[in-house]
């Protein structure tokens, strides 16, 4: 898949129920994000951590599912675990929804096989991928990290602050921005633009070739 295309509408038992992807998505954005395995340690604690930061993701509209190559059984013992390493409350529902790819046609079909990481069958393990889609269903953005790298669920929120502020303002965020930075003024908005819009309140960094591109502006919101 490249960004832009539409992401596939698929078929799963989940760990709330059977689902359609896009049925399930709605009008919200969603993240899809892989695991290697059930009861695994660099899994649990992702598990544990993007269930702490669910109720960010759910301020934002986004709806998270994540992806095992186990049974929907084998979820939901292991859930038990996440929720006593992350001290999350153990009665009530997990926050989102974990796929049964026991088949592992999905981490096939959406190309999530970690050729260099083996099971102890000698399978390949599904990579850490992260799919981040919008409410058109539009790959937004794809992160692949190896079996052996945990993520940073941090990063992720602030990757769909800056999805969403771009969206909504000609604004671009540059590195290491973080939400309430300042944000760079896109090169397709004329100065002249950008004065009409900012009232004038930005600033142009002076640069050796004095194109005048690299334009900085408060946060729109």
């Amino acid at each position: 898949m490249k960004l832009g295309d539409i992401f596939p509408n698929f078929e799963a038992e989940t760990t709330d129920g059977p689902i359609t992807f896009h049925e399930w998505l709605g009008d919200s954005w969603g993240i899809l994000f892989s695991h290697p395995a059930d009861f695994t340690p660099v899994c649990t604690t992702e598990l544990a951590r993007a269930a702490t930061l669910h109720p960010e993701f759910a301020k934002r509209k986004v709806k998270l599912i994540a992806l095992s190559c186990d049974a929907v059984s084998t979820h939901k013992s292991w859930i038990k675990d996440i929720k006593a390493y992350g001290n999350l409350p153990h009665e009530g529902n997990f926050p989102f929804p974990i796929i049964d790819d026991v088949s592992r046609k999905l981490a096939v079909d959406l190309n999530m096989l970690d050729p260099d990481e083996k099971s102890k069958d000698g399978l390949p393990l599904t990579c850490r991928a992260v799919f981040v889609i919008d409410p058109r269903k539009k790959l937004r953005a794809s992160i692949l990290y190896p079996a052996s790298s945990g993520r940073n669920f941090d990063e992720i929120l602030r990757l769909v602050d800056s999805l969403q502020l771009t969206d909504r303002h000609q604004v671009a965020t540059p590195a290491d921005w973080k939400n309430g930075f300042k944000c760079v003024i896109q090169p397709t908005v004329s100065d002249e633009d950008a004065k009409n819009v900012y009232n004038y309140d930005f600033d142009t960094y002076p640069l050796p070739s004095n194109k005048g591109y690299l334009r900085m502006v408060r946060q729109p919101e």
